[in-house]
């Protein structure tokens, strides 16, 4: 019996951190695709001024897309595996992705085959097209978007954990909602401007650097992007819960959770 509720335990952990770094490592590769919301639902640019210099619209990142799913999944290894389980997951996430850009970097510096670019020498409208600058361009990103990326995600991965169990503290089993979207208030937050810090401000080139209130308003919108699609799928955590106690049973789901938040205290 004992054997099959580790077995479970396991299985259970390698679905929800497939899930995680799946979704973080393909965020990372489309996050140099910036899109117009606005444009997207059919809108015009909403040129909203902030900050006296800079007018905004609601341009982000394509990575913000996949982004809530990987707090969702943070919360769900949270409640269940505890600060270890998140930690174990998020340190692997981090080197896949140096891995990942590390192999890319490799990829690119291979001289392409001549054929290659004969057959894809024109773009759908007729004129020449270079496919290997447009492949090294699409995959090749700057090292401070790289390192801001990272940056941030480690630090809002820490802050996720350790908000998320002082919440439950403070609560105990009640209120998931609570702690899930207290945790994602806080951490997103200071990842939203990290990395946007890093990569634009600290770290690039001084010909394209932005402005301080260009950080905080871009920053301003990608947090309350992300912080709204995370309480939008606030119910995702109830049905996943609920899956999951199935599958583990109540007792085992209920142990495990009581262990989590024992063995979670403290920020590191």
């Amino acid at each position: 019996m004992m054997k099959k509720v580790q077995k479970r335990r396991n299985f259970l952990f390698i679905v929800l951190s497939g899930i995680f770094l799946t979704n973080a490592l393909v965020a990372e590769m489309v996050g140099q695709k910036i899109f117009s919301l606005e444009q997207t639902l059919g809108f015009s640019p909403a040129q909203i001024p902030l900050f006296n210099d800079f007018v905004l619209d609601f341009n982000l990142t394509a990575g913000v897309i996949l982004w809530p799913v990987v707090f969702i999944t943070t919360d769900i290894i949270n409640e269940y595996f505890g600060k270890k389980g998140v930690k174990r997951i998020t340190y692997l996430t981090v080197i896949f992705i140096v891995y990942a850009f590390l192999i890319i970097n490799v990829v690119t510096w291979l001289n392409p085959a001549q054929f290659w670019l004969d057959v894809n020498s024109t773009g759908p409208d007729g004129n020449p097209f270079d496919i290997n600058f447009a492949f090294n361009k699409v995959f090749l990103q700057a090292a401070g978007i790289i390192i801001g990326s990272l940056v941030a995600f480690l630090i809002g991965q820490l802050l996720d954990v350790f908000v998320f169990h002082k919440l439950r503290y403070l609560t105990g089993s009640r209120m998931l909602w609570l702690r899930a979207t207290g945790s994602t208030l806080v951490s997103q937050l200071i990842d939203s401007f990290v990395v946007l810090f890093i990569a634009f401000y600290f770290l690039a080139p001084d010909n394209s650097r932005w402005s301080v209130s260009q950080v905080f308003s871009v920053g301003s919108i990608n947090y309350i992007y992300k912080f709204a699609i995370a309480v939008l799928l606030t119910p995702l955590l109830y049905i996943a819960h609920a899956i999951i106690d199935r599958y583990l049973g109540k007792n085992e789901a209920d142990s495990m959770i009581e262990q989590a938040a024992e063995e979670s205290k403290g920020f590191f």
